[in-house]
Formats: structure tokens, C-alpha cells, sequence
């Protein structure tokens, strides 16, 4: 068996990392693709390699010739690489097709070694490599049979997104069997060329050919595990040395993102923190219906957005702001304050992070759990001096709770030393109030009903700020909503003065426009939520060497006594494709914290069983 490498073409779209190099040459994490290609294809003991030339060819060349490459390696040139597609590049090999089995490659592709080999040991003859459609690619894609017959391909032009749960797309590595070349590949590439000229694509050739009564050709379906990617642009590139860094590098090129990990739907994330519950379906549909209108349309300005604010927390228009997420109102909350800032650690660090660090004031919880209340902030905030106070309710990562009665008497302490208060609500509607039933205090089982999200309370202490991120609990992240709300009205004013003009999209915008018709199924998942908490929470606990603190957020805080919490968090993600929150950085000392998101069952069910093996080998 040999292999035929494309790798002609200029990579225009890798800018100036193919100015004056070819493609194949163009680094994933410091090694170029074509070494890394060669030395998976040297291990297959072929007979030789072909590698059809063209931009910058004679540059590759001399490159490859430094290399260790044992597998003899020919070359072919294609002289009018910028005026020609691949079509003719494969054309220019058509000789060494007839001659022998063929591994046929694109040199974009980068690949793990598996998906190369078990294209090679596969015992079917002539293959076209294909995994399940996922929403990061682009190109041809397939329909198969249950017998792995490849019905139709679908061009890019043809694809129907209704549809792409059917699909599978190719990988741009095949393997033609010398006689399937002779009889139908190369006839028909000749008669295509002839026919249509050469600036066309090889998979266009096999468009034709799958439709015949005895094709010859079959596909192979990639185990979802197998990884692979090809790199068109520095976008691919950048995802390309996520996916195929080392075990340490890869977790901080993941964390670095922080986000946008459908470019990546193999790895489940317990990391941000969502309600997995909502929205539901038919909220979901009634924005899909409106799509076309919601993206060709200017949203509204700050003074119908904030009377929609208003509406949906039950306060005035007047006492409250909407943001582009809690971040955008977090950065402005905090450039209007002056002198020493009280915060809590281990805590969200937004607030503290955008302050000068010599003007604040930590207090560090004694409870082993972090545990803490109104009574031992006021205790250690009474003495030192501070000017504004946050507080962060329930606490990020510990999942500490206070309940409404003391938030309340931490509001009227601030009043009288003339503290400004701001209460990070986020993961309130997550939280159960203490109720008092024959004596003694339970848990309501009404979520959410914490808030000081309230008119009154508000006009009372126009020291007070509440801020809630519209993210967390209503499961919407991709929409960037959040709210702050005030009785200082010259506060909110300046607020809404120093935003943009249009700081939320339309797509955020019509959900607070309808967010109000889906109240119940919004009580539903907390509810629910609540339950797989606790449910979750004790599977956790049954796991030697993890210790669960109570929370009354979407999240657990955990406590490590057999694996340091990086190699934990590294582990999950090299092995499994989970990625959870280290706390190393967040907690001094030597012991060892992980945070965990609260997902759906199934979701949890997988984590668990990934944490029970790492924990059981150490």
C-alpha cells in the first residue's frame, strides 16, 4: 500500500502563515503538519509516499529532506497549482492510483494516530473516511445506509440544517484499492476533467460515482472519539492546538477561551454554570420563528429595554438597568466607587479584579466549608474602614447561602456606616429559604423566593445595588443579559448614560419581551434543579476521597484528599472530555478544591463515573 499527499494548493486563507510557506508546513503547537503527517504515515510501512507539489514546492521539498522519513518519497509538481483545484493535482497521480492500494490525504488534515490506522487495517478495500456532522465543518457531507452504502453526497450548496442529523462528513482521507482506481476512479476523473475543465474538486468525482449500481466504494464511520480537524484558516488553526496540545497545555488553551465550546461538542462543560433545565422548548421555538426579523432588525434603546427590566423583576423603569451580560454593569458599578472595597474570598472575582488591589479589604471565611453570615461580615467589616461592601449571594464557588432576613439586616448595618452595598444575586433563584414548621427551621421548597429584588426595599436603602446575571439561572449565556437595580437613581441614570446605545441585541430583547409567559416552566426547572442537586451532591460524596460542602447555588464545591485538583481537572478533560473548574488559584494553602456545575442527570451520571475511576487509581 502506498500514500498520495495533496499538497499543492496556496492556503490563502492562513494568511501570513503561507506567504512564503506551503501549507502542509504551516505549525500545530510548534510541529508542522507534514512532519506530523510523515511520521504517522512512516509507521505504516508502506511501500512509498507521492506527494504532489505546487506553491511553494520546492521550499517543502527541501524541508521533508531534513526529516527522518524511512518510506521512500516521490514527488510530482503541479505547475499551475494557482490556477487548478485539487481535481488536478489527484489527476497528475492517476499513474500511481492504477499502480498500487492508495492512501489518499489532504495535507490540511491534521489527525490522531487511530484515525489513520484504522483506515489502513480496515479489510474493506476501498473506503471514504466520515464522522458525524458537527456544527464546526464545512464541505461535502453524506448520507450512508445502515450497510455503510454512501446514499448521497452533499455539496456545501445543497446542505439542509434540518437535515444535518442525518449527515456525515468526509474527513478527506480515503483508501482506493488499486482496482477500484482502474475501473471507476480514474475513468471517471479523466471523463470529468475532459468534460468540466480542472478546477473542480477530486470529491466531485466521487459524487458521480456513488451513484452507480455497484459503486465500489463504502464508507467509514470514525468512533466519536477519534479526533481530527482541517485547518483552512487561523481560527481552525487556533482549535487545531486545543484539541492536539499536550495534557497540561490543553486545559489552559481550553480555559483561556472562556467559552464558546460549541466548537467543540464532544466535551460536556461543568465548568460555566447554566440551568440545564430552561428555557424550554417552546420558548426556544417562538425565538426560532422570529429569527429572520430579530437578526435584520435594530433592537430598542435603553428606555424600552429597562421598562422590560422593570416588568419582568418587578420593580420600577427607573431603579433598574439591563447590561450586555452582569460584566458590563459590574465594570461601570465599580468605576463609580470610591475608597477601600470590602470582599469575601473564596468569591466571584469580578468585582475585586477591576479595583485597585491596595484598596481592598479580603475577609477569609474561619468555617472549614467557607461557610459565613451577616453576623461575621458586619463583625470583621465593622473596624475596617471600607466605603463599599459586595457580597456575593449565593457565594461563587463555596455555594454559601444568607438567608433574606440577614441580607436584610446586613442592608440596614451598611445604611448607618454609609457603606455602599452591592448583592450579587446570580444564583439566588437557586436557593431555598429557612422556613420555621413546629419549631424548628426547614427548607422552603419554593426556590427563589430570597430575592431583595423588590420596589420598596430599593427606595429604602438607595445605598443598595443588586445585580443578577439573567446567564446563570435561566440557562441563556449566548443572549449576554444581565440587570442591575438601585433606589440611587442618579446612580442608574449615569448607568444608562455610560452604556451604548444599543447594549443588547434583539435576540436578548425579545426574550425579555416574552420571558413572562413562561413563569411556570421557569419555577418547574428550579425545582428541578434542586432536586438533582441533592441528588447529585450525595452520588458525589459516595466517591472515596471527595468531600462535598453544602451549596444552595447550580454548582458543588468539593474538597480533594486523594488527587491534587489540576491533575483532576486535567485528567477529566485529556480522558473524558469534561472540563470542571480548578480551584487551586482561588484557595491558599495546601488543600485541594474543584468546583462542579449541577447539569441534567445523564450528564452527571457520565462525570461521576469518570470521577470514580480517576479517584479509584489515583
Amino acid at each position: 500500500m502506498q500514500a498520495i499527499i495533496l499538497a499543492a494548493g496556496m492556503g490563502k486563507r492562513l494568511k501570513q502563515l503561507t506567504r512564503d510557506n506551503t501549507k502542509c508546513m504551516v505549525k500545530v503547537n510548534g510541529v508542522p503538519l507534514i512532519n506530523r503527517t510523515l511520521g504517522q504515515l512512516d509507521r505504516l510501512n508502506l511501500t512509498r509516499i507521492i506527494i504532489v507539489t505546487g506553491y511553494e514546492g520546492q521550499k517543502l521539498r527541501d524541508h521533508i529532506a531534513s526529516l527522518d522519513v524511512k518510506t521512500p518519497i516521490c514527488y510530482i509538481d503541479n505547475p499551475i497549482y494557482d490556477k487548478t483545484n485539487n481535481i488536478y493535482s489527484l489527476a497528475l497521480a492517476s499513474e500511481y492510483l492504477v499502480a498500487e492500494d492508495t492512501l489518499l490525504l489532504e495535507s490540511d488534515i491534521i489527525f490522531e494516530d487511530s484515525v489513520i490506522q484504522c483506515l489502513a487495517d480496515d479489510p474493506r478495500d476501498s473506503l471514504a473516511l466520515v464522522a458525524r456532522y458537527e456544527s464546526w465543518m464545512d464541505g461535502t457531507c453524506v448520507k450512508l445506509s445502515e450497510s455503510d452504502d454512501i446514499e448521497a453526497m452533499i455539496p456545501g450548496s445543497k446542505f439542509s440544517f434540518r437535515e444535518a442529523g442525518e449527515y456525515y462528513k468526509t474527513v478527506n482521507l480515503y483508501k482506493f484499492s488499486k482496482s477500484f482506481s482502474a475501473t471507476h476512479y480514474v475513468p471517471f476523473l479523466d471523463a470529468y476533467t475532459k468534460a468540466l475543465g480542472n478546477n473542480e474538486y477530486y470529491e466531485q468525482v466521487l459524487k458521480v460515482i456513488v451513484m452507480l449500481d455497484d459503486p465500489g466504494i463504502k464508507a467509514k464511520r470514525l468512533d466519536d472519539s477519534q479526533k481530527w480537524y482541517e485547518i483552512d484558516d487561523i481560527q481552525d488553526l487556533d482549535i487545531a492546538e486545543s484539541l492536539f496540545a499536550g495534557e497540561e497545555e490543553r486545559l489552559l488553551l481550553i480555559q483561556r477561551r472562556y467559552g464558546g465550546y460549541w466548537r467543540y461538542p464532544k466535551m460536556l462543560d461543568f465548568c460555566y454554570l447554566v440551568n440545564c433545565y430552561y428555557p424550554p422548548r417552546k420558548m426556544l421555538d417562538e425565538m426560532k420563528a422570529n429569527f429572520d426579523s430579530l437578526i435584520c432588525q435594530y433592537p430598542s434603546g435603553m428606555y424600552v429595554n429597562s421598562l422590560l427590566a422593570a416588568r419582568n423583576f418587578g420593580v420600577r423603569q427607573d431603579q433598574i438597568v439591563p447590561g450586555n451580560g452582569a460584566a458590563e454593569l459590574i465594570k461601570l458599578l465599580v468605576e463609580n466607587m470610591e475608597g477601600r472595597l470590602g470582599v469575601i474570598r473564596p468569591t466571584f472575582e469580578e468585582y475585586a479584579n477591576r479595583y485597585p488591589k491596595d484598596q481592598v479589604v479580603v475577609m477569609e471565611p474561619k468555617d472549614p466549608d467557607f461557610g459565613y453570615g451577616a453576623d461575621e461580615i458586619m463583625d470583621f467589616f465593622g473596624s475596617a474602614d471600607i466605603r463599599n461592601l459586595i457580597v456575593i449571594n449565593p457565594d461563587n464557588p463555596s455555594g454559601n447561602y444568607i438567608p433574606r432576613a440577614d441580607i436584610l439586616r446586613l442592608i440596614s448595618w451598611a445604611k448607618e456606616r454609609k457603606i455602599r452595598l452591592i448583592v450579587d444575586e446570580s444564583f439566588i433563584d437557586f436557593a431555598s429559604e429557612p422556613v420555621m414548621e413546629g419549631g424548628e427551621a426547614h427548607l422552603s421548597p419554593a426556590p427563589g423566593t430570597g430575592t431583595i429584588l423588590d420596589e420598596n426595599i430599593l427606595d429604602e436603602n438607595p445605598h443598595l445595588t443588586v445585580v443578577k446575571s439573567i446567564s446563570k439561572s435561566y440557562g441563556v449565556p449566548g443572549l449576554r443579559l444581565g440587570i442591575a437595580a438601585s433606589g440611587d437613581r442618579d446612580l442608574m441614570a449615569s448607568l444608562k448614560r455610560d452604556v451604548a446605545i444599543w447594549n443588547i441585541n434583539s435576540f436578548a430583547e425579545f426574550y425579555l419581551q416574552i420571558e413572562e409567559k413562561y413563569r411556570k416552566d421557569y419555577a418547574a426547572s428550579l425545582k428541578r434543579l434542586q432536586a438533582e442537586r441533592s441528588r447529585f451532591a450525595g452520588e458525589l460524596s459516595a466517591i472515596p476521597g471527595i468531600r462535598v460542602l453544602p451549596s444552595q447555588a447550580n454548582y458543588l464545591m468539593a474538597e480533594l484528599t486523594g488527587c491534587p485538583s489540576k491533575c483532576l481537572t486535567e485528567q477529566l478533560l485529556n480522558r473524558f472530555n469534561i472540563l470542571i473548574k480548578d480551584l487551586s488559584s482561588k484557595i491558599p494553602g495546601d488543600r485541594q478544591f474543584v468546583r462542579i456545575a449541577v447539569r441534567d442527570e445523564r450528564d452527571d451520571a457520565r462525570l461521576a463515573e469518570a470521577l470514580r475511576e480517576i479517584m479509584a487509581n489515583g
